[in-house]
């Protein structure tokens, strides 16, 4: 009905944030069981406007906003995200926030669990409740039962791989009776196609229940297959409010960059003379969530080799066990030397270097600079960006040239912020990113493994990435094992694939193979 009150409307929000106008006169309106998809570049500000809308403190201790937002009619000022709770708002971040050591019952519960009365309650008042376990159970699998997929309800959090953590996210949100809308940030990057496609059929159910839902996301055909309508913005600013029927793939592109994205990829044939620069023989890795058994494979020197699979078969380990970061066995032989597991020192010594998956986790010192970021780890491990005093008995950080590689890095990686002072936390998830790669790249290694480069990021900016990669790759002349979820990137930027499944090598093909030759492989083994 044209003069239904929407569920949502948002009239000229605006935001200055660290200096920087980051939004300006947003307005959008969304109704009762609305899908709408809001699209933008990293940096955009579509995180800084759900932060407004959930009430996050920072917008109150950053200056508030103006503009108004409205639910149902009423005006609204959230001054924390309990407010926006209550009035039926969820929340699934882009970023964690379970509590590792509790399961996923404790955490799709917490705060708001079940309890029975006991002996001692009845006597002595409710503050001796107990949890009623048998309660929280059925509750906590129904909600996940809402999103036609399987997780243990009773695995810790610290012992799930990543896709089912962010289910757990979810089911949190849709064990809330009084939910309303529901603000989905970029839900599906850490998951298959197979689980997005059951989150994606989980939104059409609650859609059909009334429940609107804000969908961020960067895969745009997610988009186009679930959304009514789309919001793009751009530069902080909304650039077109469109029937999802009226779009495409082409055209959202085109209005988030304000360009055409081209994506090409290099033909390079690997020499017949090029030698083998590491060997991998059966490796076993105890990761949880990866099923890594007995994992063979040859990297040439010089090539850029991708490793995919179905989730869980064992691509994320592979790296994750060369590096030390869980426990290994097998035996890896780099430049014809043995590389010790379970000793990420020894293998950063030997030249290697890591970009996780985890960046938050693993990647980035959040609550440091940019400079400090990109140039600590080269600075403990190679002694760089130092300089000497008293004969060298004395070593200080050289300010000007940390600066100076941040900066460098800061313009090749277009990284956007707003000084080489400012914190990794203060930035997009997409930019954050973007300094992970720096880190690795100021180590100058002589090989690098680069887990899920792309997780979360735009399409602008994933271009950007790869490119940067392959350039890496190319003139510094570094060899690298890119792990990504994402087939068709890996056959943009990479010489072979090698797909896991069953925790073993299935096959390598080059990348110029057909899609569906990769899809068979990775069926082959799964198990």
């Amino acid at each position: 009905m044209s003069n239904e009150i929407p569920l949502l409307e948002i009239r000229g929000v605006k935001k200055d944030f660290f200096g920087n106008r980051v939004l300006n006169d947003i307005n959008f309106t969304l109704k009762k069981g609305g899908i709408l998809g809001l699209v933008g570049e990293n940096g955009a500000g579509k995180s800084t406007l759900m932060k407004i809308l959930f009430g996050m403190n920072v917008i109150r201790e950053t200056g508030g906003y103006e503009g108004d937002i409205l639910i149902n009619g009423e005006e609204v000022n959230f001054l924390t995200p309990f407010d926006a709770l209550e009035a039926g708002i969820g929340m699934v971040h882009q970023e964690f926030s379970l509590i590792p050591g509790f399961t996923a019952t404790e955490n799709i519960l917490l705060n708001r669990e079940p309890l029975k009365k006991n002996v001692l309650s009845e006597i002595f008042g409710d503050r001796l409740d107990k949890l009623d376990t048998s309660e929280m159970n059925r509750q906590s699998e129904r909600a996940i039962g809402k999103m036609s997929v399987h997780i243990d309800a009773k695995m810790v959090i610290s012992s799930m791989p990543v896709g089912h953590k962010q289910f757990t996210e979810i089911a949190r949100e849709l064990s809330k009776e009084q939910l309303k809308l529901l603000i989905l940030d970029e839900p599906t990057a850490v998951l298959t196609e197979k689980e997005a496609a059951a989150l994606l059929d989980s939104i059409r159910s609650m859609a059909a229940q009334g429940i609107a839902v804000i969908f961020i996301t960067h895969r745009l055909h997610e988009i186009l297959g679930v959304c009514d309508r789309v919001v793009v913005m751009r530069d902080g600013a909304v650039v077109r409010d469109a029937l999802a029927k009226d779009a495409d793939v082409q055209k959202i592109t085109r209005w988030m960059v304000g360009r055409s994205v081209q994506s090409s990829r290099e033909d390079v044939k690997i020499g017949p003379n090029k030698k083998t620069i590491m060997s991998i023989r059966k490796l076993w890795v105890d990761m949880p969530g990866e099923a890594v058994r007995n994992v063979d494979i040859d990297v040439v020197e010089g090539e850029i080799l991708g490793i995919g699979g179905l989730a869980g078969q064992g691509k994320l380990g592979i790296p994750n066990g060369v590096m030390g970061l869980y426990h290994a066995g097998g035996t890896v032989e780099f430049d014809r030397q043995p590389i010790p597991l379970d000793s990420p020192r020894k293998c950063l010594d030997c030249s290697l270097a890591f970009v996780s998956e985890d960046r938050r986790g693993v990647g980035l010192l959040l609550d440091e600079t940019l400079e400090w970021n990109i140039a600590f780890p080269a600075m403990q491990i190679q002694n760089k960006f130092l300089k000497k005093y008293f004969g060298g008995l004395i070593s200080w950080r050289d300010e000007k040239a940390i600066r100076e590689i941040t900066k460098r890095y800061i313009n090749e990686l277009q990284i956007k912020c707003t000084s080489t002072k400012q914190k990794a936390k203060e930035l997009s998830g997409g930019n954050q990113q973007k300094v992970c790669l720096a880190k690795a790249f100021a180590l100058q290694p002589k090989f690098l493994f680069v887990s899920e480069p792309t997780r979360g990021i735009d399409v602008g900016a994933k271009s950007l990435v790869l490119s940067a990669l392959r350039k890496f790759n190319r003139e510094n002349g570094v060899t690298i094992m890119m792990i990504s979820s994402e087939l068709e990137e890996l056959r943009m930027i990479c010489d072979r694939i090698a797909i896991v499944s069953g925790g073993k090598i299935a096959g390598i093909l080059p990348a110029t193979e057909s899609s569906e030759s990769f899809g068979l492989l990775m069926v082959s083994q799964v198990i």
